[in-house]
């Protein structure tokens, strides 16, 4: 998969896969805000004197989604391959743009001409759709052919990525400064949340179906509240409840000191994110965790996984917070020493 990426324009892929998509969808769904005043079969082929084909109105809608599908991908498709020439990537880009327009008109014509008609034999193609439509494809498949870049362009990543590799080779000490982790309560936690609220709320569904809904919502927001991701680098310590909510952001320079230690849960409060006695805590349950000192002489505790990481964890705040306080690193305050 990896090699596929590499081999082909992202941006182009992502249009070429979603573009016929959403036209197709588009127009099912015009269509279908159409069905009152269609006919039943509906004409898929017409000659001087009206519809000599037919196809029921899911047939029609089906298969010419399909077809909008089949041909943008097709061409869209041809565009993609880095290796091939860029004026050809262009003209393909174009092209598919224009053909799956005009494959949707085509199908768009055929359905207005039959809105209103009670029999689908007395209907024709609806020329001016037609003729909008194609004249709407054509425009915009030549302005996207020359408005498609398809020469490789530096990109923000790119510039993080750069960015990155510098910092890494004039500063070699950075990944040891740098953890990140998950911390979770034991899976039999959250088997017993599961069983304690599922059973429940199929029961209460019978009844009162929002309350069941309800009631697995706030057990899944409790479940939440016993996941966090936990980084440490030299801006400091950053703990996000659930990897999204911030719950915690200790400065490197108003660190002390941290050690690694064995606690219980109970004393500092209870799981998830806990104010007890004066001290912050974050734990998902009892066990290891990094006790951490502050400079204000409030304290914290935050889970650390197994004991290993607990200790890796613990040196590497004790490490980042020395060289905040040697003027290394960001100070309590957030801005490097002397701005």
């Amino acid at each position: 998969m990896a090699k596929f990426l590499d081999s082909v324009d992202a941006r182009a892929l992502r249009f070429a896969v979603g573009f016929p998509v959403v036209l197709a969808g588009a127009f099912a769904f015009c269509a279908f805000l159409l069905r009152r005043d269609l006919p039943e079969p509906l004409a898929v082929f017409w000659t001087h004197d009206g519809g000599a084909a037919f196809a029921p109105f899911g047939a029609y809608v089906g298969g010419g989604s399909a077809m909008i599908l089949a041909a943008g991908w097709l061409v869209l498709s041809q565009a993609l391959p880095l290796s091939r020439p860029t004026l050809m990537r262009r003209i393909m880009m174009g092209l598919g743009l224009f053909v799956s327009l005009f494959v949707t008109a085509v199908l768009a014509a055929g359905l207005v001409g039959q809105a209103g008609v009670a029999d689908a034999r007395d209907s024709h193609v609806d020329l001016t759709v037609l003729a909008l439509g194609s004249g709407a494809a054509v425009s915009l498949g030549v302005t996207l052919a020359f408005v498609y870049k398809a020469d490789q362009h530096w990109s923000v990543e790119d510039d993080k990525a750069l960015q990155h590799a510098v910092t890494s080779e004039t500063d070699p000490d950075l990944p040891g400064d740098t953890i990140r982790l998950w911390v979770h309560a034991r899976s039999s936690v959250f088997v017993m949340i599961g069983i304690a609220s599922l059973l429940p709320a199929a029961l209460l569904a019978i009844a009162l179906p929002w309350l069941g809904g309800l009631l697995v919502l706030l057990a899944m927001v409790g479940a939440a509240f016993l996941i966090a991701r936990v980084t440490a680098d030299r801006q400091g310590l950053k703990v996000l409840l659930a990897g999204v909510v911030p719950v915690m952001d200790v400065p490197a320079g108003t660190i002390r000191a941290a050690s690694a230690a064995e606690v219980r849960a109970a004393d500092y409060g209870g799981w998830g994110y806990r104010h007890h006695g004066g001290t912050e805590a974050m734990l998902v349950g009892s066990g290891p965790a990094v006790v951490v000192s502050k400079t204000d002489g409030r304290s914290l505790a935050v889970s650390g996984g197994s004991q290993a990481t607990a200790v890796r964890l613990a040196e590497v705040l004790t490490r980042v917070a020395a060289r905040a306080r040697k003027g290394g690193g960001p100070s309590s305050g957030g801005q490097p020493p002397g701005s």
